[in-house]
């Protein structure tokens, strides 16, 4: 695969990290982005190129594209649209704040570096794009509720972008991954802490007791069907370098599960399955 460029978003840990490694050592030129100064000098010090991007910036991610453009001179092979985060919480205790920064970067942002890319990908007439969702973008579950709608609302516009691409050289896939070995769940509890009212809300015991023993658990208290962050990779490499990549990879027992369920189950009954999830 020497040669090829792919841009890579949310590097700075977990999925992205990986992937961008991983990648790296299969002869990819991987232009890894992080918000962060210092997660991008990590990521250098390891032989990758690194750019500051923050998605929730349309300044910043503009300035990304031009700079990645530049350095490859418009040959970006592909992107993999990863970074992303949660703020967990009812849906009742949700501000408008809240659903409006995790929009800005889960999916407002992530399509805007999309679109960006695009015409350089269509003046080759090739290109993959990859987009990061989750079991939670094709089922629901309690207290997710905002980043369940921002994942919904990323994956119905990968399915039209997708049918709008067709012909164009240019494929679109989507991965659903499960539970994952990340910093996911630690990352959440700004933006849990900073929005949700825990002590005003109807809520408030089980923001007291079981949401604050999941959030602020310790490393070592995993899910019991999680994975390493390289399934995720594994199906990524599938996504950017097989012939006719799948437009949608399930990862973990959880998320092939969820899909059956999804597809063989009426509503209501779904809906009491989610409710013991």
């Amino acid at each position: 695969m020497t040669g090829k460029c792919i841009l890579i978003t949310g590097c700075s840990s977990g999925i992205g990290q990986d992937a961008a490694l991983t990648l790296h050592m299969r002869g990819w030129r991987v232009l890894a982005t992080c918000r962060q100064a210092e997660d991008c000098s990590w990521l250098r010090e390891r032989g990758l190129e690194s750019l500051p991007l923050d998605l929730a910036s349309e300044a910043s991610i503009a300035g990304a594209v031009r700079e990645a453009l530049d350095l490859t001179r418009g040959g970006i092979d592909a992107v993999f649209n990863n970074g992303a985060f949660a703020c967990p919480g009812a849906v009742e205790d949700l501000p408008r704040a809240a659903l409006r920064e995790i929009f800005e970067t889960n999916l407002f942002g992530q399509i805007d570096l999309t679109n960006r890319l695009i015409p350089a990908m269509r003046a080759r007439g090739t290109g993959r794009i990859v987009m990061n969702s989750s079991v939670l973008g094709f089922v629901a579950a309690r207290w997710r509720g905002a980043y369940v709608a921002s994942k919904f609302a990323l994956e119905g516009i990968t399915d039209t972008l997708r049918l709008e691409l067709a012909g164009t050289g240019i494929q679109v896939s989507l991965i659903e991954p499960g539970p994952i070995r990340t910093n996911f769940r630690r990352n959440a509890i700004p933006h849990f802490e900073r929005h949700i009212d825990r002590d005003g809300s109807v809520h408030r015991d089980f923001y007291a007791g079981a949401m604050h023993r999941r959030l602020y658990a310790p490393d070592k208290a995993r899910d019991r069907f999680e994975l390493p962050p390289s399934a995720v990779t594994d199906r990524l490499i599938h996504a950017l370098e097989a012939r006719n990549p799948r437009p949608r990879y399930r990862v973990t027992l959880p998320a092939r599960i969820a899909g059956g369920l999804r597809r063989g189950l009426p509503t209501r009954l779904l809906d009491a399955v989610l409710r013991r999830w």
